[in-house]
């Protein structure tokens, strides 16, 4: 695998950190699954990240396919996408922690529901639009088989690692504490932020080569 791969690789693990914000989405994970025993608790784990790996890999997969079905070019959804980073970045910059991401009617579904693995974890806290936008995006510019597969195997291995996190979630939140999740939910959002103008200015400068 060349290293220009595994930089793209990086990338794109690196800003579904930013879009998902794992550790900022711990403490509404700890809280919906406070009624729960340890091993619901884990179950609910599994369950949310294999949802996240199906959601992000069908989005992956079907993403040029959408594109070109609604006659849309990946240089105008990189700045759609951009921008929708950018909304979720300032979201995350002022202390937000999921509101943006979750409705009001989500959450009241969320109350009902014996299994919040699948929503509102999993979609749309964690396989938001962001994320979703993301994977389109870097599955449309690199579409050779050899990165499609690495591109799903990352999604596999974020995945893992947020199941990681949200087995150790009680523990890590009485550990940073509110003020310091508070942190790095603002540290990401810089990242995501950085990434959504990465995006718009890439598709500006493809639709207006004048720009250049």
């Amino acid at each position: 695998m060349q290293p220009l791969e595994l930089a793209i690789f990086l990338q794109f693990f690196v800003g579904l950190i930013a879009a998902v914000n794992p550790i900022g989405i711990m403490p509404i994970f700890v809280s919906l699954t406070g009624h729960m025993s340890p091993e619901e608790r884990n179950k609910t784990a599994l369950t949310a990240n294999i949802a996240v790996t199906v959601i992000l890999t069908v989005s992956l997969l079907a993403g040029q396919f959408l594109l070109d079905m609604f006659s849309i070019s990946l240089d105008s959804f990189r700045v759609a996408g951009g921008l929708l980073l950018l909304t979720i970045a300032f979201s995350m910059m002022s202390g937000k922690l999921g509101e943006d991401k979750q409705n009001k009617q989500e959450k009241s579904e969320s109350v009902s529901r014996e299994q919040i693995g699948v929503v509102p974890l999993a979609m749309p806290l964690m396989a938001g639009p962001g994320a979703i936008s993301s994977t389109i995006v870097y599955g449309s510019r690199y579409p050779g088989m050899t990165s499609t597969v690495g591109i799903a195997l990352t999604i596999v291995v974020f995945a893992t690692c947020c199941w990681l996190l949200f087995r150790a979630a009680p523990i890590i939140v009485r550990f940073l504490g509110q003020t310091g999740i508070n942190v790095i939910t603002r540290i990401m959002g810089l990242i995501l932020a950085a990434l959504g103008i990465e995006f718009i200015a890439n598709g500006l400068r493809a639709l207006f080569p004048g720009l250049a």
